[in-house]
């Protein structure tokens, strides 16, 4: 269909490539929505459920901590657990980006707006 068309059709080859990553990177924005990841600390005493787009989820916090002289350590115990459940969140959906660019030919290491 292009042939013969030289670098007119080189152009409507990327353009259609581009399209296509377009798509795929839209769909991949929707899946993060639905790909769960589980950050903890104190030895899973405390785990923090979130999404890929770092959405928090549930949390969920073993009886046995609480007690009224460790308010503190609960309350750090609990933002350690949702920074380690957003850092997976982070590390997963750089993981399926890395996988749609590998896809579509490009770099590893190249960093997309996500």
């Amino acid at each position: 269909m292009l042939k013969g068309l030289g670098a007119m059709g080189d152009m409507a080859k990327m353009m259609k490539a581009a399209q296509e990553m377009q798509g795929k990177m839209a769909q991949l924005q929707d899946d993060m929505h639905n790909v769960i990841v589980t950050g903890e600390s104190g030895a899973g005493l405390v785990k923090a459920t979130c999404t890929a787009k770092g959405e928090l989820k549930s949390l969920d916090i073993d009886p046995s901590i609480f007690s009224g002289d460790d308010k503190e350590v609960v309350e750090d115990l609990i933002l350690a657990a949702i920074k380690d459940a957003q850092a997976k969140a982070t590390e997963r959906a750089q993981q399926e980006m890395s996988k749609l660019t590998q896809g579509m030919g490009l770099p590893a290491d190249m960093k997309l707006p996500f």
